[in-house]
């Protein structure tokens, strides 16, 4: 095919617009994926590999095609430890899911980078083995002498340092764009559309039209939306392998909580379930959200819009606080709100394979030991 448009056919173009396409998908994934809680060991997954954090460190575990992982640790400082009145019960819901969402998708990046350096790695792999179109070299009895390395000819080390750096700067600008996509579509998917529906279904049934029955409407078709998404993107391979790594970064939780050593053998035991997750945070945000619009007066479509962008951060930290409680009391009646969240995991988690646990309890080995060099303390809930 000629022309200005061409199809994509090189191997390299395809891979590269496929990870582009695996972490558009898994930002807005993200909060599903992420188990915010600053004092407590937790992760979450990313493109082939895993994060974990304690509360004073983090480290991210990825596996390359190749078979190798590769690994990040960095020091983390708590909000609340500076800032007292981020402690505060509703507010620490807010600031703490904040904090671990920018976490979680620096994490992604990191991830992102990771995929795109081992393509860029196949290029110039793929570029060095190209035939220069050069005389034919003399041979020794002519006097030919061995060719030397040209001065701006990069060495190994210097073009994988190279090479990273164009990752970074790829997934910057990606980054970039993406958290105006990911706002634009959160709002739109679960905003806007649900209230727009229940607004014209409200015109032809005046029925549904009542404070109660018109959120409700709302409520059922803005978490229709959620469980298509949820269920949709689960159906792509890529997005099933996140959907394990999440798998094993539970396992490995579970593990951890319990005192298991952290062997591949004993976090594999462990239920893909855990009620700390963000899939039972998004969930019981979801049902809270119904309650709360409920006490709101205003009947104009505009003036029912902005405040339910308005209330999100009450509704988010309630939830956390719901969550958070529930975590610790299983049996209480909060527990029993959680519970649609942790059947949702049966499409969020997968079991992972021996490799994608190796990653998890990778990540959180590296996360303890510098969570201990720093003398933190590791809190099990």
């Amino acid at each position: 095919m000629t022309g200005a448009f061409r199809v994509p056919e090189h191997q390299i173009v395809v891979r590269s617009l496929r990870n582009l396409v695996r972490f558009l998908v898994a930002v807005q994934l993200l909060p599903a994926l992420e188990s915010g809680e600053e004092t407590l060991v937790g992760g979450q997954a990313v493109l082939e590999g895993v994060m974990m954090r304690s509360p004073h460190a983090w480290a991210i575990a990825c596996r390359k095609p190749t078979g190798e992982v590769v690994t990040m640790t960095e020091p983390l400082e708590r909000p609340s430890e500076k800032h007292k009145w981020m402690a505060w019960p509703i507010v620490r819901g807010v600031m703490t899911l904040g904090y671990a969402m920018s976490l979680g998708y620096r994490a992604l990046r990191f991830s992102a980078n990771v995929a795109i350096e081992d393509v860029m790695q196949s290029e110039e792999a793929a570029s060095a083995h190209v035939e220069p179109t050069a005389k034919p070299a003399l041979s020794a009895a002519e006097g030919a002498v061995p060719a030397k390395r040209s001065e701006t000819e990069p060495s190994t080390t210097e073009s994988r340092t190279q090479t990273r750096e164009k990752a970074a700067a790829i997934s910057g600008w990606l980054a970039a764009g993406n958290v105006i996509i990911s706002l634009a579509f959160f709002i739109f998917m679960y905003k806007y559309l649900p209230l727009l529906a229940a607004t014209e279904l409200k015109r032809f049934n005046p029925a549904l039209g009542g404070q109660i029955m018109f959120n409700l409407t709302d409520g059922a078709i803005r978490l229709i939306l959620f469980l298509l998404f949820i269920w949709g993107v689960s159906l792509f391979p890529d997005i099933r392998r996140v959907y394990q790594y999440h798998g094993a970064e539970h396992k490995t939780v579970f593990a951890f909580e319990n005192g298991d050593p952290l062997e591949t053998a004993a976090v594999q035991k462990y239920s893909t379930f855990h009620p700390r997750c963000g899939t039972s945070f998004l969930m019981t945000v979801m049902l809270i959200s119904i309650g709360f619009y409920m006490l709101i007066p205003f009947t104009t479509f505009w003036a029912r819009f902005a405040s339910r962008i308005a209330l999100l951060p009450v509704i988010a930290g309630v939830s956390y606080e719901i969550i958070r409680f529930a975590a610790k009391h299983r049996g209480s009646l909060f527990a029993l709100m959680t519970a649609p969240g942790l059947w949702l995991q049966r499409i969020t988690t997968q079991p992972p394979s021996d490799e994608m646990a190796q990653c998890a309890i990778t990540a959180l080995d590296q996360a303890m030991a510098l969570e201990k060099e720093r003398g933190g303390e590791l809190v099990i809930a």
